[in-house]
């Protein structure tokens, strides 16, 4: 009995103190924590939407797409979710694999954050952002993940919109791709931080990346009651999505195509041709009307996030990277085209404009002979027909006579270099200023280049002049470099005779890009006037109202008076009827449309010659200016002037209807309807 009195004794101090003890864990929960159980409960039971807003579209002069949107189911993986699964999504990540039907490796690849060591591709965006797995997934398959959301926690499918290019490969390194923002990224860009959602995607490259704001709109927000499997019971509340603004450009559309086709053209016959570049600006204006690089790639390859095969495609020798811009990237010397800026040059040294110069078949500059083309002298000819004809001796002697008066070998202390600061004043060896990223500078070389470039280079120079270059198999070859390492060396911080002689004709050291050469001629055809040249045209919402215009600025002054400029722009009139380009434009009707301009044939060591064409139409009153540029094409008369021709054929309808009739360029903004569309012009 005292046995049994024990264990009830027992038992109540066992149940009193779980009593207790339940009572103070109570206590804990219900009054301690309490406020932040609740606010856990709450979050369980309902989840925060971002809603994309939808982006502007990139629009050509007349309202056409250039870019635009549409709706396309997206699978993506909420990657901080999955990662708090009991086996860290795995068994997640192989049903989605089976669905989809693609390897589990290839989705785990896609979804790891990009980081010292991580191939592509990777996530570039936050980690705290759904990555899109499947931009193009099909309504069945979605309705697989949709239906059993318990068996894919973290996986969703929504309709999005999404990047679409009509136009194909045109212009795609001008109109740039979109990509996730990154955590620098935000660092660097204030007003994207301000405004990023979580789920933006940034313009990269191009115009989506200069009009990045107008274009990107403003996300919304949704939020969403669900029950304990993740299913949606309903909305909560909402905040909708503002669109971007559309962007219009002065891009026509059919002249863009036309361009491409030529130079595409022109690339598939030159053999051993690497690269192109086509530029068409509005010669009145200033705006671009069309911009093409070749070798050009689908800018759709980024959607969706792009492979580690395309990556490196896209950046390989191989393939003549495609992602570069040759037309504001690429630097190429300029050949003949350059004399443009050679005439300036010595009308501002005190050459008579009206004055006859000799064109021997060649002239010797520093005791090395330097030759008209093929050897062959011309006679005693005015400046006019130096340009008709593309006499190079002419210029060789004014620019050594310049480069003696500056004290050649031993300059003068404050030297005039004349022909450098011509080409300057033309906008040679600096940005354009074109609303592009990344435009290169070209590149004039003067004395105080010289120098600069013998500082940086001098020590690797005297180390291979006394090392040589055993490498070089050929014997001869591996001499020559020796002596001119042991030249640089000693005095490469001079200014050459020869290298005078070589700028007078946009040879030498002399680099320039297809934009820069377009900037110039349209500045010297139309009013004198150097501008930054424009593709952005107006901001427009999506409701037709516009928001505002981007004016073409003026940003300097060719130093030439009126006549000048007219002499030197009669000159170039004649070259596609009497010139170096008549055979390229053998049987174009100049009286319906007469071409100018100035072929340029660059010589390139150990490569083939870049061909040039630097053009203008009609000659009287210049509408177009039109560059075409082929790297190893052969000369400016073979490849370049019949890409051109081919270019102004398709403009003006000749043995085809006319891609702007009249030749006329819109100078109207396309009109919209109240719901955003384009009214046809």
């Amino acid at each position: 009995m005292i046995r049994m009195r024990s264990r009830l004794l027992v038992l109540h101090v066992l149940v009193l103190a779980l009593l207790v003890v339940l009572a103070v864990r109570l206590w804990q929960v219900q009054v301690v924590r309490g406020h932040e159980f609740v606010t856990r409960a709450t979050e369980t039971r309902t989840r925060t939407v971002i809603v994309p807003a939808v982006r502007g579209q990139i629009l050509d002069s007349s309202g056409r797409p250039l870019v635009r949107n549409k709706t396309a189911l997206v699978v993506s993986v909420d990657r901080a979710r999955l990662s708090r699964t009991r086996d860290g999504g795995a068994k997640v990540l192989r049903k989605l694999s089976a669905v989809l039907g693609r390897p589990v490796a290839d989705l785990q690849q896609r979804i790891t954050p990009c980081g010292p060591g991580v191939g592509k591709p990777c996530w570039t965006g936050s980690p705290y952002q759904p990555v899109p797995l499947d931009e193009k997934v099909d309504p069945r398959k979605a309705l697989q993940i949709l239906e059993r959301q318990e068996e894919f926690p973290g996986v969703t499918a929504e309709i999005h919109s999404v990047r679409q290019y009509p136009g194909g490969r045109a212009g795609a390194q001008m109109l740039g791709y979109l990509q996730p923002v990154t955590e620098q990224e935000l660092e660097k860009r204030e007003g994207l931080k301000a405004s990023f959602s979580g789920v933006d995607l940034a313009g990269r490259d191009g115009l989506e990346y200069v009009y990045d704001d107008a274009l990107r709109g403003k996300s919304g927000l949704r939020r969403v009651q669900v029950d304990r499997m993740g299913k949606a019971l309903g909305v909560e509340a909402q905040v909708t999505p503002v669109p971007g603004d559309h962007l219009v450009t002065s891009i026509d559309s059919r002249i863009q195509t036309i361009t491409e086709n030529a130079l595409n053209k022109a690339m598939k016959g030159a053999p051993g041709a690497d690269g192109g570049a086509g530029v068409v600006l509005d010669a009145r204006t200033g705006r671009v009307v069309a911009l093409a690089s070749a070798p050009g790639y689908d800018p759709a390859i980024w959607g969706g996030g792009i492979s580690a095969r395309g990556y490196q495609w896209l950046l390989s020798e191989k393939s003549g990277k495609p992602l570069v811009s040759r037309a504001i990237n690429g630097q190429f010397a300029p050949g003949s085209t350059f004399k443009i800026s050679s005439v300036a040059a010595m009308l501002r040294a005190g050459y008579p404009l009206n004055g006859t110069y000799g064109c021997p078949g060649s002239y010797t500059v520093g005791g090395r002979a330097f030759n008209n083309f093929r050897g062959i002298g011309l006679g005693t000819l005015t400046l006019h027909t130096a340009l008709v004809k593309s006499c190079d001796t002419i210029f060789y002697r004014a620019a050594y006579e310049q480069y003696l008066k500056d004290g050649g070998r031993q300059p003068k202390r404050k030297p005039k270099e004349v022909f450098a600061n011509m080409a300057r004043s033309f906008g040679f060896g600096s940005p354009t200023g074109v609303d592009l990223p990344g435009e290169s500078a070209g590149r004039i070389p003067d004395r105080a280049w010289k120098r600069d470039l013998w500082n940086q280079t001098s020590a690797i120079n005297c180390e291979r002049s006394r090392k040589g270059y055993p490498e070089v198999k050929d014997r001869a070859r591996a001499e020559f470099l020796k002596r001119l390492a042991l030249e640089n060396c000693t005095e490469g911080f001079l200014l050459r005779p020869g290298d005078s002689a070589n700028f007078s004709i946009g040879q030498g050291d002399v680099l320039v890009t297809p934009m820069q050469l377009a900037r110039a001629y349209m500045a010297l055809v139309s009013d004198g006037k150097l501008r930054s040249p424009r593709i952005g045209w107006a901001q427009v919402r999506p409701d037709g109202t516009v928001v505002r215009t981007f004016p073409v600025p003026v940003v300097g002054k060719l130093p030439l008076s009126e006549k000048e400029r007219h002499y030197i722009k009669n000159a170039l009139s004649q070259v596609a009827q009497d010139g170096t380009a008549a055979g390229a434009f053998a049987g174009f009707p100049m009286n319906k449309v007469r071409i100018g301009g100035k072929t340029g044939t660059a010589e390139v060591w150990g490569k083939k010659d870049t061909s040039w064409f630097a053009s203008f139409a009609p000659t009287k009153n210049p509408q177009y200016v039109v560059v075409v540029m082929v790297s190893q094409g052969g000369m400016g008369a073979q490849t370049a002037a019949p890409a051109v021709r081919e270019i102004y054929e398709g403009i003006y309808g000749i043995k085809r209807p006319a891609a702007v009739p009249g030749g006329k360029l819109t100078t109207k903004l396309p009109t919209f309807r109240p719901d955003g569309t384009v009214v046809p012009g």
